[in-house]
């Protein structure tokens, strides 16, 4: 089979930014039966299990050192029946995947780089080969902030093999979708070439997205398209705003490059109910203000970036889903080209996309404070006299204005051009059409 590649960026729910390590099957079922009758018909459609679901031992706030993951005889990850009791003798994922596609959903899960220490210290046979844990593994190059697996030595034969295995038991479960982590910070491109090919001989489409993004450069690009769905461009963000502002300049960078051969990703939406058992914070409906969080999904849909959502959703607020659910707002995400930045001056922020005749520009205010500014609709990529501009969150039409005189009442206006003005929020945005 081929890399799996998706026509529009992936959207979903993934437990971290609630759940942590700890997320268990009626949480996540929980949040699959929300999706399904709230948010499929609007195109969210996968649910991430993330890391840790195979560790008994799993706590908020961090991960344990010694973890005494659950494997099988050939040192693959088995999901830990206590938190997944649909998984207990040797089934797996695959009763969980089988109830998500019964309404309609993908099942994702996390899955990390090279090998589980505990498989290296019982020396566990490497399936389809005469090799064992130990002869694969490689202890130079381990991950740097998770404690539990050991690198590959992919200049042994039996590190594609475990890979293989490992994919191919996901593949037999159900799973759509593998959130491969400790891949891009350092670069580790022998192991997404390993884990690509794994995923291409699986039987099984299965889209491939790749972490965690920090410092990772544009100069990957085309190793990142024939090896992955999707690859994230940023380490974790959370509910703060500064998280959110720094990806204004990484969406610019890579915003140009999205599209069906593969996504750059700007990470989960810290939006919602999060920090119920989380690595970081305690329960909230996260930090950012409304303004804030309209600004956050507006770039991630005018950047054309997958989209996961990270609050829990039965117990998020109404007004947290709606972001979610405005058909207007999405059709940006599904259906345009030419996304990109136009104007970035002191804290303003202008990005355009289209689709045929159809323009949006969103205008975003990363100052502390409210402002009203007047655009020459020129400038917004609207052109000199828009028939109609309309605001794409609330529906309402934007007063176009011509300018004949040039005047203070519309500075940076010429003559021959419109105006329209614009009251932005602190850290907030407008969402235009026309």
């Amino acid at each position: 089979m081929t890399l799996h590649k998706t026509a529009t960026p992936p959207m979903g729910w993934n437990s971290w930014d609630s759940y942590g390590t700890t997320v268990t099957e009626a949480e996540v079922l929980a949040n699959a039966e929300f999706m399904a009758e709230h948010l499929l018909p609007h195109g969210w459609d996968t649910i991430v299990v993330d890391i840790d679901w195979a560790d008994p031992t799993a706590r908020s706030h961090g991960y344990n050192e010694t973890a005494p993951l659950i494997i099988d005889g050939t040192g693959r990850l088995q999901p830990d029946p206590a938190r997944f009791p649909s998984s207990a003798d040797g089934a797996g994922f695959a009763p969980l995947a089988a109830r998500l596609h019964a309404l309609g959903l993908k099942l994702g899960i996390h899955v990390m780089r090279g090998i589980p220490r505990v498989a290296v210290a019982a020396d566990v046979p490497i399936a389809g080969t005469g090799a064992t844990a130990s002869q694969i593994a490689d202890a130079t190059n381990v991950c740097e902030w998770n404690p539990h697996y050991l690198g590959l030595d992919h200049t042994h034969p039996g590190a594609q093999a475990y890979y293989d295995s490992c994919v191919a038991q996901y593949a037999e479960w159900g799973v759509d979708f593998l959130k491969a982590d400790d891949m891009l910070w350092p670069y580790q491109a022998p192991d997404i070439e390993a884990y690509s090919r794994a995923v291409q001989r699986a039987d099984r489409d299965i889209a491939l997205s790749l972490s965690p993004g920090r410092d990772l450069s544009a100069a990957n690009l085309e190793h990142l398209r024939a090896h992955a769905t999707m690859w994230r461009i940023c380490d974790d963000l959370w509910d703060r705003w500064e998280d959110v502002e720094a990806n204004f300049a990484r969406l610019a960078r890579w915003a140009p490059l999205a599209g069906p051969e593969g996504w750059p990703d700007a990470d989960m939406l810290p939006l919602g109910r999060i920090g119920l058992r989380a690595e970081r914070g305690e329960p909230r409906e996260g930090a950012l203000t409304l303004p804030e969080r309209r600004a956050l999904v507006t770039l991630w849909v005018m950047a054309r970036s997958p989209l996961m959502i990270g609050g829990d959703l039965p117990t998020s607020a109404a007004e947290t889903i709606a972001l979610f659910t405005n058909d207007e707002v999405l059709e940006i995400l599904r259906d345009s080209t030419g996304n990109r930045e136009l104007l970035r001056e002191r804290d303003l922020v202008v990005w355009t996309a289209a689709r045929g005749d159809t323009r949006w520009t969103a205008v975003f205010n990363t100052a502390d404070e409210a402002r009203e500014v007047p655009f020459d609709t020129r400038s917004l990529a609207l052109g000199p006299a828009p028939t109609r501009v309309v605001d794409v969150w609330s529906g309402s039409d934007v007063a176009v204005e011509g300018v004949h005189v040039q005047s203070d009442a519309a500075r940076g206006v010429a003559p021959g051009s419109s105006v329209v003005r614009l009251a932005l929020e602190p850290h907030g945005c407008v969402l235009l059409r026309a």
